[in-house]
């Protein structure tokens, strides 16, 4: 059961990766500082904050927000560190208060990595003060506690940091600020107030970033400013990975939206903040004008970019992030009615008097209709997003180019070998249980800096039913040959090649597009000595890359070295690998991306079950897709699970070995 301290009570803690969440209303930094166990900071290198978010153990956001996570590992900190204290303060310079007495009491929750509450504490009693030591977490005697602390300084965090010991207080609170500000100059601005005949458009940005710049910020669904982290799908790129800025404002208006505001007349401005602002010299193409009262049609390629391609590009990005923070706005705001409710029904049925007669059942039907309507209020928004959404997928998938499309896409009908890689590759779909109809293309970044991981696990699909363990590894293999003939497609003739082991020859019938049109590099190699060979040649080439990479002699590589980027499809692992072999693999997943060779394993964990810990670093190494949707890809961003679902070929289609003889045909005149 989780406490709700006080200040200065205690209450121990079992576990120790934890996130602590704070609400707060309005924009706050959220920083950390590491303590001795006298409480005693030794410098600088001991404070974590927006311009240094991570120490060991411990990341903060990197921007002002008026809600934060932040990560904390007790077993990775110092053996010196005995205390954590979380600070909150209010960003200087800017047009909100200047004391914490003007805004709302802030509130912080320590949590388990599932979400589980374990104590929380609400700062009260805040007035003149700007800054504040909201909690801290302690070693005492080999055990870690949380302790509510709600210390408040008018001077702000050069006096806070000043009174933990910090010779260099001054300087770093106005490093801390510095960073803050310039954070808010790049930063969405907070939705101007709608009156009820207002459309609802997305706000501009000050500047375009990248789709994977960093420092770039979000927009919160209060309307404050919220950090983007990395990726969870890794470093190239996936949706998820980052959470670059929306302009949707449905965090505010679920809650309480301005009166009218749900049936919102007028002109719908489609134009993502990313894709308005630093337009480089190629324009992205805007939508037509229509008349008063009739929303305008989505322009697909209204992003930012140099080519259409990344425009595209960048506005998937852009739905992608406005389909997170709207939910993440609707179930923030679905909490909240939830839990007003529980306190409502407690405060009134706590007088025993009240529970006899009418009192108690008026109380009851007064709680139950205020959560009503704010569910309400808060799923008219969501549905108002997502109509806004459904209707830019609409015109955006159709534009997609072969490499974003899907395998139904037209699009693969004119295909032709392209000239150069393109940025991205789609590996399917993702979607969100409240919008199951609503699909985002979820691209990752090309060349491919993580391995692939088909999962043929036996595993409950979402809608309970099972797949027996024959169907299941016959779809984990349909997926591979999907992924590999689009990796394929993709790149120029002559600079992709693919290599099979299949040591069981279980996989032949799955692989005959890929055989049957000659697109392989080799046949699949069978049996342990076919597994041993092609494991050498890879690992050694790797090797001979590497060497001339650090070397400085890129040019010096032997003749004969086939220097177009390598995917190995792994099938019936670890059956015909012997200890070497699977050491191979590993180098293979670890050290073959940076030097354009990757792996693609068709496996079931448990059938590895028997090396035990030993590969366990090789499954974390690779991107685990499934061959079924599944929700196991996490977003830490908003919190999300996102349902992946993989591009499948339509049944009956010729698509796909249509785009391999295309393929077969210019490797041939490449040559």
């Amino acid at each position: 059961m989780a406490a709700e301290l006080v200040r200065g009570q205690n209450h121990p803690l079992s576990q120790m990766r934890l996130e602590i969440r704070v609400a707060a209303g309005k924009p706050v930094v959220a920083a950390a500082t590491l303590g001795d166990e006298h409480g005693r900071i030794h410098g600088v290198a001991w404070v974590a904050h927006p311009g240094t978010p991570t120490l060991p153990g411990l990341e903060v956001s990197k921007q002002a927000a008026a809600d934060h996570r932040l990560a904390v590992d007790l077993d990775a900190m110092p053996e010196a560190v005995h205390r954590v204290s979380v600070l909150l303060a209010l960003p200087l310079g800017g047009d909100g208060p200047a004391r914490f007495g003007a805004v709302a009491a802030p509130f912080v929750a320590v949590t388990g990595l599932d979400g589980t509450e374990v104590a929380s504490y609400t700062i009260t009693g805040l007035d003149a003060e700007s800054a504040v030591v909201a909690l801290e977490l302690y070693r005492r005697q080999g055990a870690w506690k949380v302790r509510a602390v709600g210390q408040g300084y008018a001077g702000g965090l050069a006096e806070l940091l000043t009174d933990q010991g910090l010779p260099q207080a001054t300087h770093l609170a106005g490093g801390i600020n510095e960073a803050v500000a310039h954070g808010l100059a790049r930063s969405v601005a907070a939705p101007p107030p709608r009156t009820p005949d207002a459309d609802r458009t997305r706000q501009t940005a000050t500047p375009a970033l990248g789709p994977e710049g960093s420092g770039s910020t979000t927009q919160g669904a209060s309307g404050a400013v919220a950090p983007q982290p990395t990726s969870p799908y890794g470093a190239q790129g996936t949706p998820g990975a980052v959470a670059p800025q929306s302009g949707y404002d449905g965090g505010a208006a679920a809650v309480n939206p301005p009166a009218g505001d749900q049936h919102a007349a007028g002109p719908i401005d489609y134009s993502h903040p990313r894709r308005q602002t630093g337009a480089p010299p190629q324009p992205a193409p805007t939508a037509p004008s229509a008349p008063p009262g009739q929303p305008v049609r989505p322009v697909a390629g209204d992003a930012t970019g140099w080519s259409m391609e990344e425009r595209l590009y960048n506005q998937v990005w852009g739905m992608f992030e406005d389909l997170a923070r709207t939910m993440a706005a609707y179930r923030s705001a679905v909490d909240f009615a939830d839990s007003r409710m529980g306190k409502e029904l407690d405060q009134a049925l706590s007088d025993p008097r009240s529970r006899i007669g009418g009192q108690g059942d008026a109380a009851r039907e007064a709680a139950q209709a205020k959560h009503a309507q704010l569910v309400d209020q808060a799923r008219a928004a969501l549905d108002r997003d997502l109509d806004q959404l459904t209707a830019e997928c609409e015109v955006v998938e159709p534009a997609l180019p072969p490499a974003f499309a899907g395998w139904d896409n037209p699009v693969w009908h004119g295909y032709r070998v392209p000239m150069e890689i393109p940025m991205a590759l789609r590996l399917g779909d993702l979607h969100l249980p409240e919008s199951p109809e609503l699909r985002i293309p979820m691209l990752v970044r090309l060349p491919l800096e993580r391995g692939l991981w088909i999962d043929s696990g036996g595993a409950e699909s979402l809608d309970g039913s099972f797949t027996d363990s024959h169907e299941l590894r016959r779809l984990a293999l349909d997926t591979a040959v999907a992924h590999a003939a689009r990796l394929l497609a993709v790149y120029p003739a002559g600079e992709f090649a693919v290599h099979v082991i299949d040591p069981a020859g279980s996989a032949a019938q799955a692989l005959v597009p890929l055989v049957h049109t000659g697109v392989l590099a080799a046949p699949p190699a069978v049996g342990a000595a076919g597994v041993t060979d092609v494991l050498t040649r890879l690992t050694q080439r790797v090797d001979l890359a590497q060497m001339a990479v650090r070397g400085g002699a890129a040019d010096s590589l032997p003749p004969g070295l086939d220097t177009a980027e390598q995917l190995l499809i792994v099938n019936d692992f670890p059956h015909g690998f012997d200890d070497r072999a699977v050491t191979q693999l590993r180098y293979l997943a670890d050290e073959g991306p940076s030097v354009g060779v990757h792996l693609m394993m068709v496996a079931d964990r448990e059938d590895a079950a028997g090396y035990g810990p030993l590969l366990d670093p090789l499954w974390r190494s690779l991107m685990r897709l499934t061959p079924l949707p599944d929700d196991h890809l996490a977003d830490p961003w908003v919190g999300h699970a996102w349902t992946y679902e993989p591009s499948r070929v339509p049944p009956g289609s010729h698509v796909l070995r249509q785009v391999l003889t295309e393929v077969a045909t210019a490797r041939t005149k490449h040559r």
